[in-house]
């Protein structure tokens, strides 16, 4: 007997609407398609609703999935033997293939996250970015590390210990948190581990930190020449802001003050994200938020068919 599931792609303000899913969860954009995790499985729909389907139904949980740069794959965290690792499967579906094979750190605190954690692809789409918990004083901490898209060993960057990130649209840099707590919900905190974005040049092995605030920024994805993240600078909830590369100023993009900002994601037009068990998008070219793509967005469903 089939479910339906309801869901809808909102545009910057939640509207409650009683038939909605929620728990709708690290989205990720491509065009037209969305990417995101419910229940533990990954599902496939269209920005501008209709149809959606489920991609893997396995017992183990899926997590984090990322378009390639075509489109036409989706890199993610599995957990399909007892360890967290990365996988790839096609949009059309199919079996998951494993690219990583290192044993993970085991069951860790809510708050010490996950090992194997996909962040992004290398923008020619040969390699997966993802964060491994591989640092040897403490198995709560991360590094970057990429992972062939064909197969082949892992390699770490440079960068020693990090949150999460994403590439530059050109690869030649890589914005990230030198510190990682994505999943310490402290709320307001400004202590020893406030997050702060920075830009590491991978050509010249220098960085740039391009936040100075005491409170939280983290979350950061590159698009065009603007840099998005989420913070708290505003004493409430997390909301996406926008840095422009060029001019070096920084705007507030979501005005959010029910539910915190998660999990952004992008393409070459808009930002996705998770607020509130919703997915929210934002179009970038605009100075604030707005409704995203038309009116007709925030009153289309999705149904998802679940088996």
């Amino acid at each position: 007997m089939k479910r339906l599931l309801a869901i809808a792609l909102f545009a910057c303000s939640l509207t409650a609407q009683e038939n909605l899913t929620r728990l709708l969860r690290q989205p990720d954009i491509h065009g037209d398609d969305v990417v995101f995790v419910y229940a533990g499985d990954l599902w496939l729909a269209s920005a501008g609703g209709g149809e959606a389907r489920r991609l893997t139904s396995d017992d183990g949980i899926e997590l984090f999935p990322k378009f390639s740069p075509d489109g036409k794959w989706i890199a993610f965290s599995g957990e399909y033997s007892g360890t967290r690792q990365v996988f790839v499967i096609g949009v059309d579906g199919g079996a998951p293939r494993q690219l990583t094979f290192y044993n993970d750190v085991g069951a860790l605190p809510p708050r010490g996250g996950i090992d194997n954690r996909v962040l992004d692809w290398t923008p020619d789409g040969k390699n997966i970015l993802f964060l491994s918990h591989r640092v040897a004083q403490s198995d709560r901490l991360a590094r970057p590390y990429t992972v062939p898209v064909a197969g082949g060993m892992e390699q770490p960057l440079a960068i020693p210990e990090g949150g999460g990130g994403a590439y530059s649209p050109d690869g030649t840099k890589l914005v990230y948190t030198p510190i990682d707590r994505e999943f310490r919900t402290w709320k307001r905190y400004r202590g020893g581990r406030a997050q702060d974005v920075w830009i590491y040049d991978l050509a010249h092995n220098t960085t740039e930190q391009i936040t100075h605030e005491p409170m939280t920024d983290n979350q950061p994805v590159w698009t065009g020449d603007t840099i998005f993240f989420t913070s708290d600078r505003d004493g409430r909830k997390l909301n996406l802001y926008a840095y422009d590369t060029k001019s070096k100023q920084t705007r507030k993009v979501t005005n959010h003050n029910d539910y915190d900002v998660l999990w952004p994601s992008s393409d070459a037009s808009q930002v996705v994200y998770e607020c509130g068990g919703y997915l929210c998008a934002s179009p970038m070219a605009r100075s604030r938020a707005s409704r995203f793509a038309s009116s007709a967005i925030s009153a289309a469903r999705c149904r998802i068919s679940k088996t």
